[in-house]
């Protein structure tokens, strides 16, 4: 058996997913309004989030924006969807 890593905290993580797609332009809310992002598909992002070895950064990251519509950092697993979503 591997290593298991502990799944970080689901309210950090939630609001780091909401956050980054605030900074890049994307409303998860509105995705799922328009069914372009499914409630599963939500919470797998958030999983996923939970899985990452970046919250440092990418806390950093977020603390350091000032409003500018960005790209998401290259550690970013949702980068691609975020990208997608963003395109509408």
């Amino acid at each position: 058996m591997g290593n298991v890593q502990p799944l970080g905290d689901p309210v950090t993580h939630f609001w780091l997913t909401r956050s980054m797609a605030r900074v890049l332009g994307v409303s998860l809310s509105e995705a799922m309004l328009d069914q372009r992002l499914s409630a599963e598909d939500y919470a797998a992002m958030v999983t996923r989030c939970r899985m990452c070895p970046h919250t440092e950064a990418c806390q950093s990251f977020l603390g350091q924006q000032a409003g500018a519509k960005k790209d998401a950092p290259d550690f970013c697993c949702h980068a691609e969807l975020f990208e997608k979503l963003a395109a509408g």
